[in-house]
């Protein structure tokens, strides 16, 4: 089979770790006799230095005729003094709205190997911790209407708003719906009814929605409730489905569990299951360069881009495989590694990018 990837390195560490990410996916090709077809395009910061934009037309144009894109990361000090309408972050929300990446998909798993190093007691750690979080991603508040103004008094006033229509909130439930149903059967569904109107109607659509999903076992939650319910029992989740904002916040709280940002994966994904996998973290400026970031996030994205964009289940299943086998035998980047650990194997970016791909 033969796929066509567009790769946006972007900033700080993401061309290191986009690298290690493509060295495990040409292992997987030659094992399953694949071709993935690759492009290389700038995002972010790297974008508006040598094009004078965070995301150019060409590139959203290249994208659109690939099968499926792999970012690093974006952003960084070196940008932050510049107009926010063309910081390096604009890049990302421009390629969502413009592919329709509605759906932002993101594991949060805690491997057995790496349980010393979440911050929980280790008798919630011994029930496991697995869920998905499916996050709303071209609606709310980061993209409704917004207002900065002086009132009579000299005083500034800012506005957000946060809108929502019957048909998007279907859309991302019927996502979550549909993973639900591929995993436990079962769906908690994040909203602040008690205060919001587009709450209100985020959780009439859902339980409308359940009806057609007779078969998941529904439920509903306060956001605050579930900030909570995440540290205090994370075992109780399964998919959780939830509007923009919320699911940004609740998503990187979860991120934690798994003992560094450097584990974390991520997918936004199109109606027709084309998408975009990136690391949920950072550029990491500081390490950028030094063969100190974690390449697992990203190569566990290519992991998702198999699985979702694909349907390569078995191929993808390799590489999740191939990641534990490496932590099993005591491979650490510096972020989740452990102090005085003896049986440890310190190693940077590109060296547990090699061992992952010879574990394939």
């Amino acid at each position: 089979m033969t796929k066509n990837i567009v790769l946006l390195p972007g900033d700080g560490i993401g061309p290191e770790i986009v690298t290690q990410a493509k060295k495990v996916l040409d292992k997987v090709a030659a094992k399953f006799k694949h071709t993935f077809n690759y492009q290389t395009h700038r995002i972010g910061g790297d974008a508006i230095d040598h094009e004078g934009t965070p995301l150019s037309d060409k590139t959203v144009d290249a994208c659109k005729q690939a099968d499926a894109i792999l970012l690093g990361a974006v952003g960084g000090p070196k940008w932050e003094a510049i107009d926010p309408l063309i910081r390096p972050e604009r890049g990302l929300l421009k390629i969502r709205k413009e592919l329709g990446l509605f759906a932002n998909i993101r594991p949060t798993k805690l491997f057995a190997q790496l349980k010393n190093a979440c911050p929980l007691r280790e008798d919630i750690v011994t029930n496991g911790i697995d869920f998905i979080v499916v996050r709303e991603l071209t609606g709310g508040i980061y993209f409704g209407a917004r207002k900065t103004e002086t009132l009579p008094n000299g005083e500034k006033r800012a506005e957000d708003s946060m809108a929502y229509s019957e048909s998007e909130i279907e859309r991302i439930g019927r996502v979550a719906f549909e993973l639900a149903l591929k995993r436990n059967k079962k769906l908690c569904s994040i909203d602040k009814a008690n205060v919001l109107d587009s709450s209100r109607l985020w959780r009439e659509v859902m339980e409308k929605l359940s009806a057609s999903y007779p078969s998941v076992a529904f439920s509903s939650m306060y956001v605050d409730n579930a900030a909570m319910q995440i540290i205090k029992n994370p075992a109780q989740f399964d998919v959780v489905v939830t509007e923009n904002m919320f699911g940004d916040i609740l998503s990187d709280e979860a991120s934690t569990l798994a003992g560094s940002l450097g584990m974390m994966p991520s997918s936004s994904i199109a109606s027709t299951n084309f998408g975009l996998y990136e690391p949920i973290h950072g550029s990491a400026p500081d390490i950028a360069g030094k063969n100190l970031g974690n390449p697992i996030g990203t190569i566990l994205s290519a992991a998702m881009m198999l699985r979702y964009s694909f349907d390569m289940e078995e191929e993808a299943k390799v590489i999740e495989k191939a990641v534990e086998t490496v932590l099993q035998a005591g491979y650490r980047t510096p972020d989740i590694a452990q102090k005085n650990a003896k049986d440890e194997k310190p190693v940077g970016t590109s060296q547990m990018g090699d061992a992952i791909a010879n574990a394939i």
